[in-house]
């Protein structure tokens, strides 16, 4: 990691020390080694939300993040995906481009939202991604992006070790399978991504099983393209408050995966939602440990899902049981009225950026 890595397990340390001498605290990082950047995903289904997100979001970051499932439906109906891709993406990557903003683009082969199961639209036409011409069609989908949007990071699969952990082995194999097969075709291409997959925090952890610490030397094993590691976090499900982040949430991955990292997805909510209890001022303070924790692993970007929330009751129904235990981490209301987390998120997007 160089010689200007830090290891936060060290500055706890010395915080710890200089609190018992007596001395004040050292100050906070004065800049930072991560992008930021926000998925165009907007409050309402419309054209106009999605252009004036973007326009507030762009002010505010480096990189835009496309990360959704494949349109399994379009591209099993024999749609050619360069269509698909031309037809739903390149206006609104060219919009964001022109903004002056890169682009990550994660190609999810799972169900985002039930990583045990296949996509939703693959379970509604009776597919499996097991089957050779499902995988046929992930890679074309997979060159088409790379082709006609030139992103400048491409992730082959997302969090890899939940999937192998809640999904039936058939399933975890196929991603693998898929995701490889994507890397080895987007390396004959001039000017190649760079590759990576994420992995999930708090599943490697062992936090939502109640077991000890489980690492990710399997997917470091099973991906071997990956170039850089994309980290998914939700603490809110599993820590009451920030606070209880260990010093090395991050970097016990980053060290076992000896990759470049940044987090790919995730956030705390600003309310309480099912068994978690939250507020606006408790994601706000949030954002500042997460800061301390990219800091911490020299972490190259930092991407937020949701830059404002979702209004549910104007999206299509129906809508899975579980989505709205993710709906309130935006930075803003679904009226984009900022919450307290965007004035922390504009504070350390002040910082100077040093790469």
């Amino acid at each position: 990691m160089g010689l200007v890595r830090r290891s936060s397990a060290v500055l706890l340390c010395a915080l710890a020390a200089a609190c018992a001498a007596g001395e004040e605290s050292p100050p906070p990082a004065t800049t930072r080694t991560w992008a930021m950047g926000f998925a165009p995903t907007p409050p309402v289904l419309t054209t106009p939300a999605v252009l004036q997100g973007v326009d507030l979001w762009s002010q505010r970051a480096e990189f835009a993040v496309i990360h959704e499932e494949l349109p399994w439906t379009e591209l099993l109906a024999g749609t050619p995906p360069e269509q698909i891709v031309q037809d739903e993406k390149v206006g609104l990557v060219d919009y964001m481009r022109q903004r002056g903003v890169g682009l990550f683009f994660m190609i999810d082969l799972t169900d985002g939202l039930s990583r045990s199961e296949e996509a939703p639209q693959l379970r509604d036409l009776g597919r499996s991604l097991a089957e050779p011409e499902v995988r046929d069609a992930a890679r074309a989908y997979a060159l088409a992006v790379v082709d006609l949007l030139q992103p400048e990071y491409l992730g082959c699969a997302a969090e890899t070790n939940l999937i192998r952990r809640v999904a039936p082995p058939t399933l975890y194999d196929a991603v693998v399978t898929t995701a490889n097969a994507i890397a080895q075709d987007v390396g004959t291409r001039a000017t190649p991504p760079t590759l990576f997959v994420s992995v999930q925090v708090e599943t490697a952890w062992g936090l939502f099983t109640s077991e000890p610490y489980l690492g990710i030397a399997q997917d470091v094993c099973d991906f071997p393209f990956a170039e850089a590691l994309g980290l998914s976090s939700y603490p809110y499900f599993v820590h009451a408050t920030p606070a209880d982040l260990p010093s090395d949430y991050y970097a016990r991955l980053v060290d076992e995966a000896g990759l470049p990292s940044f987090v790919a997805e995730g956030g705390w909510t600003s309310a309480s939602v099912g068994t978690v209890s939250s507020t606006p001022a408790r994601q706000a303070d949030y954002l500042r440990v997460q800061a301390a924790l990219l800091d911490g692993v020299d972490a190259f970007a930092w991407l937020q899902l949701l830059f404002a929330d979702p209004d549910l009751t104007q999206w299509p129904q129906p809508q899975p049981a579980n989505l709205p235990l993710f709906t309130s981490i935006g930075l803003c209301t679904s009226d984009f009225t900022p919450k307290p987390a965007l004035a922390v998120w504009d504070e350390l997007h002040a910082r100077p950026l040093v790469p």
